[in-house]
């Protein structure tokens, strides 16, 4: 398998020539869209993890691939093919085996309501939380790890990685930080990446290979 990250919180896993696709939102105008992705994954509905042009550009080129995500985000795409989960399903599409997290978005603020979220784990190997620190249900290899947002702090982004002890650890949800904010991100989580048995490195813009 192979694992490229993007802007923000997009990344695409491919595996024997077909992609899927997880969180194209707003924030990622790096993606440049292929004509193999089968499945789109969104872990919720909030812009920055679910652009509608970029969708409409993804199905365009891939009629056939199927929209995944909370019910929040299949109501939003409902003109497409789209499949509604909830954190305790798993499941089988185009030969990559899902299983999906929890059902809450992390709190921002007491007075703005709760929205959904589902963390996404592909092939038992590569988990996303979404915007939340759901943990997933058993070791994992890869862990793409959010390092910023209105939702949480870097305690707690610290924890997460030191409690779900991924082999490989990078981050993301980071594009409201600048370069220097990065820098500073990374060392202060990435500084905790012996305690938690990981190797931490960020790989923007880059493709991986998942032995």
């Amino acid at each position: 398998m192979k694992l490229t990250n993007y802007e923000h919180a997009c990344f695409a896993v491919e595996k024997d020539r077909k992609v899927i696709v997880i969180d194209p939102g707003s924030l990622t105008t790096d993606f440049v869209v292929s004509h193999n992705i089968v499945a789109i994954i969104m872990t919720h509905a909030h812009s920055d993890h679910l652009d509608t042009d970029l969708i409409s550009e993804i199905i365009n080129k891939n009629p056939h691939a199927v929209i995944i995500g909370t019910e929040e985000v299949t109501t939003k795409l409902n003109i497409y093919e789209t499949r509604t989960v909830h954190g305790g399903d798993g499941f089988a599409i185009e030969g990559f085996d899902l299983d999906f997290y929890g059902n809450t978005h992390a709190r921002i603020h007491k007075d703005l309501p709760k929205n959904q979220n589902v963390g996404v784990l592909i092939e038992d190997r590569v988990y996303f939380p979404g915007d939340s620190f759901t943990m997933p249900g058993k070791d994992v290899e890869i862990l793409a790890l959010p390092v910023a947002g209105p939702w949480m702090k870097a305690e707690e982004a610290i924890d997460f990685m030191i409690a779900v002890g991924a082999r490989f650890t990078f981050p993301t949800h980071d594009t409201i930080l600048s370069t220097s904010g990065k820098t500073i991100a990374d060392n202060t989580i990435g500084g905790f990446s012996e305690v938690a048995g990981t190797d931490y490195r960020r790989i923007d813009g880059e493709t991986i290979e998942i032995d």
